[in-house]
């Protein structure tokens, strides 16, 4: 009956469209996003993960009790192919799962968001 803690980015550079793979240049690339928890909770991480090592994201302030809150994370791209995920955790100590646990109606999805990036 709650909305489970989740977060997601906006994922990075130009959208391939057969392979739907985003494509960025070399360098820093500024990561941006947006989590939020059932019941108003707070967000009290996000992590910003490059082929699974992940790294703590830099939270901004929330505007309200039921508002999202803003994460960010400058991400050093380095040339190759790479998988960017982001997952939240809320002040209950309730963390977005990996996979997507399965519901009957579907609505219980708060898997970890994964984005496929080809770096130039």
């Amino acid at each position: 009956t709650q909305i489970k803690v989740k977060s997601l980015m906006v994922p990075p550079g130009v959208p391939d469209w057969p392979s739907r793979e985003r494509c960025v240049d070399a360098g820093d690339v500024h990561i941006q996003g947006r989590a939020w928890s059932g019941a108003g909770r707070a967000i009290t991480k996000v992590e910003f993960a490059v082929d699974g090592n992940w790294q703590v994201a830099t939270l901004m302030e929330r505007k309200g009790k039921y508002a999202w809150t803003g994460w960010k994370h400058t991400w050093n791209a380095e040339p190759g192919e790479h998988v960017l995920q982001c997952r939240a955790t809320d002040q209950t100590g309730a963390v977005q799962s990996i996979n997507p646990v399965w519901d009957l109606s579907g609505f219980g999805n708060n898997s970890v968001q994964s984005v496929r990036i080809f770096v130039n």
